[in-house]
């Protein structure tokens, strides 16, 4: 295999290895102003816009033990890599595609799993991180209220009961 051949498997190998994440695109008819535009989105996330030869990317893919991508390698591709938080780049995905309608999800890994776009859109439709750690926080704090409320009751009852007995003698 040629050096340059090598060197552009090596480089998508190493955006691969920079998330648990890849979603493949295809960004025909997006200007050179809307992908940086998309990129200075991305960045906000952490991710990274890579456009790859999809040669080099199955490639890189099967060395990496990811699963085939035969069927999303046609036309122009380019992989989105990086972050923690996929679901927030997914909503840039969304959104991104909703403004301009130029950019087109063909498929992702999550996990070392293959997802379709419709899973990628599914998994923009999920609430933030925050969202759900203030969900749980509020689900563990409700018993723990209610428990303080019904040991409170009993004593209060009684302050009640001995309220009103001296309201009555008074």
């Amino acid at each position: 295999m040629r050096a340059e051949k090598q060197y552009l498997i090596a480089e998508v190998e190493s955006h691969l290895k920079k998330s648990d994440y890849v979603i493949l695109t295809n960004y025909t008819g997006a200007t050179v102003a809307d992908l940086a535009d998309l990129r200075l989105k991305l960045a906000a996330e952490k991710a990274e816009f890579h456009v790859v030869k999809n040669s080099s990317l199955r490639v890189a893919a099967k060395a990496l033990g990811l699963p085939e991508l035969e069927g999303a390698l046609t036309g122009p591709t380019a992989v989105i890599v990086g972050g923690r938080n996929s679901p927030a780049v997914a909503k840039v995905l969304k959104q991104f595609f909703k403004d301009r309608q130029k950019i087109e999800v063909k498929a992702g890994v999550l996990g070392r799993k293959l997802i379709t776009p419709k899973q990628i859109e599914q998994l923009a439709d999920m609430p933030s991180i925050e969202v759900l750690r203030a969900k749980l926080l509020g689900l563990l704090q409700q018993p723990a209220s209610r428990f303080v409320r019904v040991l409170n009751a009993t004593p209060q009852g009684l302050v009640n009961v001995l309220q009103a007995k001296v309201r009555a003698a008074g």
